[in-house]
């Protein structure tokens, strides 16, 4: 869900397109899968307009929410070794995307927005592109705002950064990757795709990014056994277009 150079793009697709060949969930779906061309146009352009928006909100909020943090706590936090801060900031961000992410399910307006995300209706690598800018500037602040707060050091966000990255991409593939009893504890395919699933006992399960113990914790966790799903959206058909969907939530 970030800005895509052509370099980066080849990568990430060379990684993904022979794992969903090799290990694919759903099998018969093809590469150049229906609305392909729109998910990429998200890869290139959505990402500018995100990282625009999200510095704004930083720039604005976390110079004045600093303050309210005494320097003594901010040192603490930055000088904990890396492998502590990584985990710290795991648990926050993810905390901060749950919440986030519940009340664009619960909150009407911001399900509108939301709905764009969830108009996928076949999931791979190049689906987690497609989210609305405002979907994805408010739910990246609630994530990123708490750890630039709290002073953690650039290493331990940069580790992070390169992390999500990968995962929300994996999360979205169409790879039958599984993990045993860890899929409790950690969000996999499995785990993001009943999110997705156009399956009445799904709805509104499953909205931490990466740890689906949170899930567990209050009470979202859906992964039945001996089932799957067998259809992913929303019962609702968006507008074909990249720019139909970015004004689709502010229509009459």
């Amino acid at each position: 869900m970030q800005l895509f150079d052509l370099r980066t793009f080849l990568i990430v697709a060379i990684v993904f397109v022979p794992l969903e060949r090799l290990f694919a969930f759903h099998k018969e779906q093809r590469i150049f899968r229906k609305e392909w061309k729109t998910d990429l146009l998200y890869s290139f352009v959505n990402g500018a307009l995100i990282k625009l928006g999200v510095a704004v909100v930083i720039i604005g909020v976390s110079a004045a929410a600093r303050s309210f943090v005494p320097p003594g706590v901010q040192t603490a936090v930055s000088t904990q070794p890396l492998w502590l801060q990584f985990i710290e900031i795991v648990i926050l961000a993810d905390l901060g995307f749950y919440l986030a992410h519940r009340l664009f399910h619960s909150v009407p307006f911001l399900w509108e927005i939301h709905k764009v995300h969830h108009s996928i209706e076949q999931l791979d690598w190049l689906a987690a592109a497609r989210v609305h800018p405002i979907d994805q500037i408010l739910t990246k602040a609630a994530s990123i705002l708490p750890l630039l707060v709290l002073g953690f050091s650039e290493g331990a966000l940069a580790a992070f950064a390169l992390i999500y990255f990968w995962h929300s991409h994996l999360l979205h593939s169409n790879v039958n990757l599984r993990i045993g009893p860890l899929k409790w504890f950690i969000a996999t395919p499995e785990y993001h795709r009943w999110h997705h699933a156009d399956d009445q006992e799904a709805y509104d399960k499953n909205f931490a990014g990466q740890l689906s113990i949170i899930d567990k914790l209050f009470g979202t966790l859906y992964m039945p056994k001996n089932k799957r799903p067998e259809k992913y959206g929303m019962g609702e058909r968006l507008p074909g277009n990249y720019l139909s969907h970015l004004i689709y939530p502010f229509r009459r």
